[in-house]
């Protein structure tokens, strides 16, 4: 395996993690921010597979252009979705972000994203702690 590290973010939405990949010093995946580059719209289910292979395609472009290190922000809370993220082409590691349920709300609601609270909601339902073989990431 090379030298090359994923560092996938695992949390609710509003719970942090965009807020802390901004203030890391590599480079940033994010499918929210791909969704509006698509569509314009925060988000449109037909358009989901197009936003995740182009979000796999441009870590795979950061690595080809020579970073070590590419964050993936995205919520990540399953474990089936985090598995999508393991590659022979890099190491994958996970920062985990653990914010409560109504503080996340909270932050939708002060942002105007009424349209998140059942989004939050339903991932914190289904939400898969990071198991002993998903590497963290400090």
């Amino acid at each position: 395996m090379s030298n090359k590290i994923l560092i996938c973010t695992v949390g609710l939405p509003r719970s942090g993690k965009s807020t802390w990949a901004k203030a890391q010093a590599y480079p940033i995946v994010n499918p929210d921010a791909i969704r509006l580059a698509i569509h314009g719209q925060p988000f449109v289910a037909e358009a989901e597979g197009f936003v995740w292979a182009t979000a796999k395609a441009m870590v795979r472009a950061l690595f080809l252009a020579g970073h070590d290190r590419v964050i993936l922000d995205a919520t990540n809370t399953t474990r089936k979705r985090r598995d999508e993220w393991r590659s022979r082409e890099w190491a994958t590691r996970f920062r985990c972000f653990f914010e409560a349920v109504d503080t996340c709300k909270e932050r939708a609601l002060r942002d105007g994203r009424v349209d998140l609270l059942p989004v939050i909601d339903r991932m914190a339902e289904q939400f898969e702690p990071r198991g002993d073989d998903e590497e963290a990431w400090s």
